[in-house]
């Protein structure tokens, strides 16, 4: 298994496990979308967390994502956008615990929790333009709804790397703590959210997304879309051959 799933009590953790960089693969995409399924029908978990160990994950394999024809692509995008959607609609609360590298769809997994705690090592960005593309997970509509429009920009055009004290700064993380505590903070806001009633935890959280959704479905489409048609010269076909959310 390249994505564990152990449980404390009424908190869940899911550990990316693919050294060295957490590279999130195809194997990552299946794992974490039954994790997902699995922790939606589980009522006696409050509360998910979301880590790895060194690294949170360094992004998806660009190399692989260059060697594959059009159609191979548009599955892949599309089930990686999936497999971060389905944490980002997990009925629980969800922490992400950010070390070391969350880059690319690293960092549009992060986006995808409810709260980011990141170590002081952390380092966060969207650099896939380097390479001549976008993100392509979501990296276009959550990051631009958690840090406002020019702040994305200013992410996605350029490539940069933002360190956790400017990602405090910007709002892309809730708090920055030493790399050793890291962990042991990510679990303890969850295991304190745990205690609330469950019912109206999942409650809060369908009412807030709620405000987003039907334009982040629209938008994550269209990320798809354009991702795609970076490789191809029919973007508009494979736009249509991808699933809805």
């Amino acid at each position: 298994m390249t994505v564990c799933l152990d449980v404390h009590g009424r908190v869940a953790v899911l550990r990316l496990d693919h050294p060295p960089h957490n590279i999130l693969d195809r194997n990552h995409h299946d794992q974490l979308r039954d994790h997902t399924d699995h922790l939606t029908r589980r009522d006696d978990i409050h509360t998910v967390v979301v880590r790895g160990d060194r690294h949170l994950s360094a992004g998806a394999d660009i190399d692989e994502l260059l060697r594959l024809g059009p159609a191979d692509l548009l599955r892949h995008i599309c089930d990686l956008q999936a497999a971060l959607t389905s944490v980002a609609r997990l009925p629980q609360p969800v922490v992400a615990a950010v070390s070391g590298y969350a880059l690319g769809a690293g960092c549009e997994l992060a986006l995808c929790a409810d709260h980011r705690i990141a170590a002081h090592n952390a380092v966060l960005g969207q650099p896939e333009i380097r390479h001549g593309l976008i993100p392509g997970a979501g990296g276009t509509q959550r990051l631009s709804a958690l840090v406002g429009p020019a702040l994305a920009k200013d992410l996605i055009y350029t490539g940069r790397h933002v360190r956790a004290t400017e990602a405090h700064r910007i709002g892309l993380v809730d708090e920055v703590v030493p790399a050793a505590e890291l962990y042991p903070a990510a679990l303890a806001w969850a295991t304190r959210l745990s205690q609330a009633p469950p019912h109206a935890l999942r409650a809060a959280k369908r009412a807030i997304d709620t405000t987003t959704s039907l334009n982040l479905t629209a938008g994550l489409a269209r990320e798809r879309l354009y991702f795609v048609g970076l490789f191809s010269d029919h973007p508009e076909a494979a736009a249509r051959s991808c699933p809805q959310e």
